[in-house]
């Protein structure tokens, strides 16, 4: 192995920021609607697996040590999507991306030479995302983690155009991890709420950018997509179809909506290695990255183990294992 194993999906548990919006107008309507949307059987089951891995999700040295069992050399660790707190005012969201950007950089500060981290963007105030990336950058973070959408706006909306103008023109890596699902009650039972809900933000998001012309006017973007980008690689197809026989569809974009995937990177968690494969086929070997969404129970504990169930080349392998990363986060890495 030529290069190390890298691991992009990796999450923190920041208390800061909790004891930041504690209390403030709004954070009980937020959970309200969470649980709404996630009904009482899953959150009886996630408080307490969240709490049980606090210990790894705030504690480096417990961090590294899970690390070395999983066989990974570098992570990438982002913020738990929990913080993005889309809900608060222009004020509280500076002091939530700040604080989050620092207190990520200090949590990776304890192993610069294996933790590489990601900071916030508050997607609910479009004018301050330059800031807040800006911000990341100076702490020495590679970039930021946004959800699918925010309320009243998705990620086509020309208000981003500055922020994906700056991502583009500094070469961050901009991590695309939904929280929520906009399908509200009706996931409310069995899980549904991530195990269909997360892939399908996944798709709406990723179609958004795709469709608007994003991609087009930023081809640069380092964009990310947890999940492997939920349904829409192996659904891409439909899309294809859409563009070329409707002229609502084919508008807003000037190339066939499959070839955008292979402008994207896309992380390897979709927990079937044929799905794995056809990511791979769809998107190129050199778009799919290593990802495990540790250390949550809806991610993989052996990110390796995963990676070669799906049987590729060795070269491919390697690309997905650690090389695409490391090319794509420091190329002295690769």
């Amino acid at each position: 192995m030529t290069s190390p194993t890298v691991d992009v999906h990796a999450h923190v548990l920041l208390p800061e920021i909790e004891a930041l919006v504690a209390g403030l107008p709004g954070l009980a309507e937020a959970r309200g609607l969470d649980a709404r949307r996630n009904g009482p059987a899953a959150l009886a089951v996630s408080g307490p697996m969240v709490r049980e891995r606090i210990p790894v999700l705030t504690d480096p040295d417990r961090r590294l040590a899970a690390m070395d069992t999983q066989g990974v050399d570098v992570q990438l660790v982002s913020p738990s999507p929990s913080h993005y707190h889309y809900w608060a005012d222009e004020e509280t969201a500076e002091k939530v991306y700040r604080t989050a950007n620092e207190a990520t950089a200090t949590h990776c500060s304890a192993a610069p030479d294996r933790l590489r981290g990601l900071g916030l963007v508050p997607l609910q105030h479009p004018h301050q995302a330059v800031r807040a990336l800006d911000n990341a950058l100076e702490q020495g973070l590679l970039g930021v983690e946004i959800s699918s959408h925010a309320p009243g706006h998705e990620l086509s909306d020309p208000a981003y155009e500055a922020f994906w103008s700056r991502a583009e023109e500094t070469g961050a890596v901009v991590f695309l991890h939904p929280f929520g699902c906009t399908l509200d009650e009706r996931l409310d039972r069995w899980y549904l709420s991530n195990s269909v809900g997360q892939p399908a933000e996944n798709a709406v998001a990723l179609s958004h950018l795709i469709f608007s012309g994003v991609l087009d006017r930023h081809p640069g973007l380092k964009l990310v997509a947890a999940h492997g980008g939920g349904y829409l690689p192996t659904h891409i197809g439909r899309s294809d179809h859409a563009w070329s026989t409707r002229s609502d569809a084919g508008a807003g974009c000037a190339h066939l909506p499959s070839s955008y995937l292979r402008r994207l990177y896309f992380d390897s968690l979709v927990h079937d290695p044929h799905v794995l494969r056809e990511l791979i086929r769809v998107a190129g070997p050199g778009r799919v990255l290593l990802g495990s969404d540790f250390p949550f129970d809806m991610g993989t504990e052996d990110p390796v183990g995963a990676l070669r169930a799906a049987g590729l080349s060795p070269a491919d392998f390697d690309a997905v294992r650690g090389g695409n990363a490391a090319a794509l986060i420091d190329p002295a890495l690769a």
